[in-house]
């Protein structure tokens, strides 16, 4: 099978959906990004990278946080039409009927239908080009009970979260396995308890 090659670009996908808050509770404003990830675990930080031509961008210089806010299928249509607007002409939160509720450590909303929000400080900016990268520190996570079993453990499935993949917002897809499920050892089967019919046959 050939392989056509292409010029240098972003073509690392799918990535998650998301809704970025920032601002404060008084001037709030909600970005989407492509470009977040996980990039350490203890410290557990994250960044974004932001065009420095967008309102949110002067937000968050300002007050240095800002909130992940992870995107389901619900939520699709909102992350779609706040990614198209300006925050400089209409109240996001306000045209999308979306919950600013007030952050546990930063200034900054979370949204309330998210079913995860990670709120973030920023430890660093980075100029790279055409964007900013904001390092920043986890300085709290918070997530719906609704997805929480009796044990305790957190069922993002449940959620119906997305991605988005070169302009086009996917749903997930069924699951193909846990973590280490290659190795893992598999289960030997149990041997047949069913006695053997005797031969009746005439010989």
């Amino acid at each position: 099978m050939g392989k056509a090659v292409w010029k240098p670009g972003t073509v690392l996908y799918p990535v998650p959906a998301v809704m970025v808050s920032c601002g404060t509770m008084e001037e709030k404003n909600i970005i989407t990004v492509a470009w977040t990830g996980t990039i350490n675990s203890d410290p557990a930080m994250t960044y974004i990278s932001v065009r420095p031509g967008r309102h949110s961008y002067g937000l968050i210089e300002k007050t240095g946080e800002f909130v992940i806010n992870l995107v389901t299928e619900q939520l699709a249509y909102a992350c779609d039409w706040c990614g198209v607007k300006s925050g400089r002409d209409v109240d996001k939160f306000q045209e999308m009927r979306l919950t600013a509720q007030k952050g546990e450590n930063v200034s900054a909303p979370i949204i309330r239908e998210s079913p995860v929000n990670i709120e973030c400080r920023v430890t660093q900016k980075i100029p790279l080009g055409t964007h900013c990268m904001f390092l920043a520190e986890v300085v709290s996570v918070s997530v719906s009970e609704e997805y929480l079993d009796s044990t305790g453990k957190f069922h993002l499935d449940a959620a119906k979260p997305i991605c988005y993949s070169h302009g086009t917002y996917y749903g997930l897809g069924k699951k193909l396995g846990t973590f280490g499920y290659s190795v893992k050892k598999q289960t030997p089967e149990k041997p047949s308890r069913r006695r053997k019919k005797p031969n009746t046959a005439r010989r």
